[in-house]
């Protein structure tokens, strides 16, 4: 019997595939669990349209994310700080800090994760921050931390 699953199976397939299968498995395991649909034509069609509409989100999500990253390449973000001896901080800049004021400065709402801090800031000095916004297409923000 060929059935479409609906959900990861190890050792089976992934979720979307179309798998040939043993009669008594389908109807006794796979389809009761609702771990697979049987594969009709209508549900062949439903399969193909619903992989259709993922495809065309992804582009669509993969376009944003590059204009995004057009938009954020380059920009200079500026923190005015109170220092201790040596140029430390007290305290340091997190993705937070650096999210709202990216969000103040550009519109842009980033979420704190996407943000790849190499080390903490906790220097006065210029920095690079790595924004992941999609796979694979990442953006460069330059932070510069001065004495207030």
């Amino acid at each position: 019997m060929k059935v479409i699953l609906k959900q990861d199976i190890r050792a089976l397939g992934k979720r979307g595939d179309i798998k040939e299968v043993a009669d008594g498995y389908a109807r006794n395991y796979l389809l009761p669990k609702g771990l697979a649909i049987e594969a009709t034509s209508g549900n062949l069609k439903i399969l193909t349209d619903q992989k259709e509409m993922t495809a065309q989100k992804e582009l669509r999500e993969m376009e944003e994310a590059r204009e995004l990253a057009g938009r954020l390449n380059g920009l200079e973000i500026v923190f005015k700080v109170k220092t201790g001896e040596g140029g430390r901080l007290f305290g340091s800049i997190t993705g937070k800090d650096l999210a709202d004021q990216i969000f103040q400065k550009t519109k842009i709402e980033l979420d704190k994760r996407k943000l790849e801090i190499e080390d903490s800031i906790k220097n006065l000095g210029k920095h690079q921050v790595k924004v992941h916004l999609y796979k694979g297409i990442t953006a460069e923000i330059q932070v510069n931390v001065v004495a207030e």
